[in-house]
């Protein structure tokens, strides 16, 4: 393809896209008006499914296939990311070097916030279908709350800490178990992804049906994937030398 070519088809392409997008601003309500179709039925939804979190409904109800697409994209990914970013021809993987020392009060503060990261993390899954939370951000904390221990500067605990392999599962287990809910919807209601278990009661830990299953599945497959990728990222730069520089911090 000539870049003639590819000019006049990123023309075409962004010419197409600038359409929509004035179409949907130009369609768009008036701003601070009163008349929300959206908010109106994904809050009656919400309260039917017994959801009391209105976006969790949104995410793994009204438009969960959504969002096993963007899970999909995620663990595409990371699973990207680690091919990329395995150790090359010409590199090899060296002793992991020494860090250099912290502060007393960093490490301190990194190991106290390690279980409660973790604490607030479960919780953000777990109750992601009752209040302000959910998978993916629960799954961020958990991760963040894991590298605490590379703050600290104890890389090699960190490495002790998150076997690559068991975190490959876990996103793989996340996103399997995602499809597993979608599947049994379309085998119990002919429609994938359909809210078929017992929807319980409003406000209670066991409520919303399949919203909190696909809540911790999703949980899983962040937490597993952002671990698998941020480990490549440090091997990458710690663990993985050029060839003729092994040994070097």
């Amino acid at each position: 393809m000539t870049r003639r070519t590819r000019l006049v088809v990123f023309l075409v392409g962004a010419g197409c896209v600038t359409a929509m997008f004035v179409l949907a601003v130009l369609g768009m309500p008036e701003f601070g008006g009163s008349h929300h179709v959206y908010r109106d039925l994904a809050v009656h939804a919400a309260v039917k499914h017994r959801t009391a979190n209105v976006v969790s409904s949104v995410n793994f109800d009204q438009r969960a296939v959504d969002t096993f697409g963007e899970e999909t994209i995620l663990i595409t990914s990371v699973v990207a990311a680690a091919v990329l970013l395995r150790p090359a021809k010409g590199e090899t993987e060296r002793r992991i070097p020494q860090t250099g020392r912290n502060l007393a009060g960093t490490r301190l503060l990194g190991y106290v916030l390690v279980p409660i990261t973790a604490i607030v993390g479960l919780d953000l899954v777990i109750h992601g279908h009752v209040t302000p939370g959910g998978g993916f951000q629960g799954g961020i904390v958990l991760a963040t709350g894991l590298h605490l221990l590379y703050v600290t500067g104890s890389y090699p605990a960190l490495d002790r800490l998150r076997p690559i392999a068991a975190f490959d599962v876990t996103d793989a287990l996340g996103a399997a178990t995602f499809g597993a809910v979608g599947l049994a919807g379309l085998g119990f209601a002919g429609s994938f992804l359909t809210n078929v278990m017992p929807w319980g009661t409003f406000g209670q830990l066991f409520s919303g049906g399949t919203v909190p299953v696909l809540n911790v599945a999703v949980g899983l497959e962040v937490f597993g994937g952002i671990v698998v990728l941020l480990a490549k990222f440090l091997e990458q730069d710690i663990t993985v030398a050029s060839s003729g520089k092994e040994g070097e911090s």
